[in-house]
């Protein structure tokens, strides 16, 4: 178990924080408003960072309200009194002036973070509000990004730690000395594309289906999850339905899918090594089993990228009673382009569509916004989004490198509630 985190100021403006930043982070601490704006003559300012610990004026201004009375509770009571009031007037002055929702510190929390550990439900929800417009801005600007909250950088836009020490005299063109800079937790974690994804060699075992890199596509223990999604997109497990999935992995919900007898059951899968694993006997859904439909091309594996494959069965005509979609190795973007552009066309008017809600699933606050981000854009896509929650077992999947994750780089789960979109046409 890690160790309590020091909430203190000490522990948290380190001796070798700048006093420009360390000026920036006491009036933030302070709730000093009138103060802070003085100092905020620049956007970047009001994310300026401890360079040992990572601490901002969001983290400054909420940690300093202290942990609530209720913060270990499960109760969705706000907190009150005058010192929140007057952290929710400098949180909000502090987004104004440019303060980024998600920066981490050196424990890997965002602000967002230590609001929710500290109970401070008001200040949490005004993280995630900003999280929701940033977000949204992304979407309108063509500019989408993964809420990684900072734990997954590029190698060469990593900070790095500039030495205190250096001889600007011996320069002949001297500049002036740059201050440290904090370098996230997890800077140099190499991220997941679909093209590096798809020209990898993949490892299937009994629990799991890992990339070359040790990325875990897919897991049994999400098992649970596909079948609450199959009883959720065919209720009463009602046979004869018009089925497409777009992900095998592991064909976890594809066999879920073909225990119900559907009509049609239609699946893309784009990696190679996918592909080869369904041709064998043991995948039950290679040509033995394409041969099986109620009439030719009913049952069929279609390989290709989903953006290729999709605008065929438009083409086509196709319409389904139940949509899925997993992936992997894409961000946000492409998922919200097949809901937006795709599955109007291809879902019947009374059907339903979902998918597997791994969005931010690291981590609590980045889960919240994507929850409001894919309602909004789902109400612009003419689309009721209903979620439907449910216990995540952790018992096994709580620690790093452990239980099930032992094997896998990178935990890409750590919530206790799983939110099982089901998407149904609006009227």
């Amino acid at each position: 178990m890690a160790p309590p985190i020091d909430d203190s100021m000490p522990a948290r403006i380190s001796p070798e924080c700048p006093q420009d930043t360390r000026d920036i982070l006491y009036h933030a601490w302070g709730h000093d408003v009138s103060g802070l704006k003085k100092l905020l003559d620049a956007r970047e300012r009001a994310s300026a960072q401890d360079p040992t610990t990572g601490e901002t004026p969001l983290h400054a201004a909420i940690r300093a309200c202290g942990p609530a009375e209720d913060a270990d509770g499960a109760g969705d009571q706000d907190d009150e009194g005058v010192v929140v009031e007057e952290a929710k007037a400098t949180v909000e002055q502090l987004f104004f002036s440019g303060a980024i929702w998600n920066d981490v510190d050196a424990n890997n929390e965002t602000p967002g973070c230590v609001a929710w550990r500290l109970g401070r439900k008001s200040l949490y929800r005004m993280c995630v509000e900003a999280g929701v417009r940033a977000e949204l801005l992304f979407a309108l600007m063509d500019g989408y990004e993964e809420l990684s909250s900072g734990s997954e950088v590029d190698d060469e836009e990593a900070p790095e730690l500039v030495p205190m020490d250096v001889d600007v005299a011996a320069d002949p063109d001297p500049q002036p000395p740059q201050e440290p800079k904090f370098v996230p937790p997890n800077a140099g974690a190499k991220p997941v594309t679909s093209d590096e994804y798809l020209k990898s060699d993949l490892a299937y075992d009994a629990d799991k289906l890992t990339d070359s890199d040790l990325n875990g596509v897919m897991m049994a223990w999400e098992t649970d999850i596909m079948r609450r999604s199959v009883a959720a997109l065919v209720p009463d497990a009602q046979p004869g339905k018009r089925i497409l999935n777009i992900g095998f992995g592991m064909g976890i919900v594809d066999r879920m899918f073909a225990d119900l007898k559907p009509a049609r059951h239609h699946i893309i899968e784009a990696h190679p090594s996918v592909l080869e694993y369904i041709s064998k006997p043991e995948s039950k859904f290679g040509a033995d089993w394409e041969k099986s439909g109620p009439e030719e091309g009913a049952f069929e594996v279609l390989a290709g990228r989903w953006q290729e494959v999709v605008p065929k069965l438009l083409e086509q005509g196709e319409t389904y009673d139940a949509i899925y979609f997993d992936t992997f190795g894409e961000d946000y973007s492409q998922l919200r382009m097949f809901f937006t552009e795709y599955v109007p066309g291809l879902l019947d008017q009374e059907g339903r569509f979902s998918f597997f809600n791994g969005l931010g699933a690291d981590r609590r606050i980045c889960y919240d916004v994507y929850t409001k981000v894919v309602e909004m854009h789902c109400a612009d896509a003419g689309l009721d989004v209903v979620w439907e929650e449910s216990q995540v077992d952790m018992a096994n999947l709580s620690e790093e490198g452990k239980g099930e994750w032992e094997g896998v780089r990178r935990r890409y789960w750590t919530l206790d509630k799983y939110r099982l979109p089901i998407c149904t046409f609006m009227g």
